[in-house]
């Protein structure tokens, strides 16, 4: 018998969240996700890049290995964005970041696993990356362009992951006010500060939107196919 109250109020929490809450007590029964090494090794590859990229003998090597701007080859670009999940932007708050860092990656951790929490949080960031490209090619003039200026700015570094894996466990879930949240709060930065690291983040939302969508009709495809044979009479002996 659930132990929720009754209340108006507690039905739409547990509508809402309840079944985001039994994925993560259930992965958190495991011992190998409950540990979060994903999460917690995030959190301190994050922090280390963080402290080198301040130093001035470090932030050369930061940029070098982890730094990805839109003037930048693809091929490099594309070699340097696995390690850019973990460069910050050097103007955001970097306890703020590494908090979220930690419950958001850790939340999917024990939700989807190791493997697809990286998937997800390297799809989030890659297209990102390539946005800013596309971006710049259709110029400020379009909607979705970018101006000429932005292709030497670096790119998002890990709040695109952390939003994009956010946005994902929670469609995975049917947490769809929570998801409404973070896009709408995504859209509004958009509006209010128009830059770079803003169109990224509704580019990272997009990306995994169709992740989303894809693994829905994988499974509802599954579940006709599983349906049909069931529905089989049952063969002679």
């Amino acid at each position: 018998m659930s132990t929720f109250p009754t209340t108006t109020t507690a039905l739409l929490v547990r509508t809402e969240w309840g079944p985001l809450y039994d994925a993560v007590r259930a992965g958190g029964a495991d011992w190998r996700r409950r540990a979060m090494p994903v999460a917690v090794a995030a959190v301190f590859l994050t922090a280390f890049l963080h402290y080198v990229d301040t130093q001035p003998w470090g932030h050369g090597f930061v940029q070098a290995v982890g730094g990805v701007r839109a003037e930048d080859p693809l091929w490099l670009s594309l070699l340097r964005t696995p390690l850019s999940l973990f460069v910050p932007a050097l103007d955001l708050p970097a306890w703020g970041g590494l908090l979220q860092i930690l419950v958001v990656f850790g939340i999917a951790e024990l939700c989807l696993g190791r493997r697809r929490t990286l998937l997800v949080a390297y799809a989030a960031t890659l297209a990102g990356t390539l946005y800013a490209r596309v971006g710049i090619r259709l110029g400020p003039d379009v909607p979705l362009g970018l101006p000429a200026s932005d292709a030497y700015v670096v790119d998002t570094g890990p709040s695109a992951a952390v939003v994009g894996l956010a946005v994902f466990v929670c469609c995975r879930h049917r947490a769809y006010a929570t998801a409404g949240l973070v896009v709408s709060s995504m859209v509004a930065e958009v509006l209010l500060k128009e830059n770079l690291a803003g169109k990224e983040h509704l580019a990272a939302i997009a990306a995994v939107l169709v992740l989303c969508g894809g693994t829905e009709l994988r499974q509802r495809r599954s579940g006709t196919r599983a349906g049909s044979w069931s529905g089989l009479p049952p063969i002679a002996s």
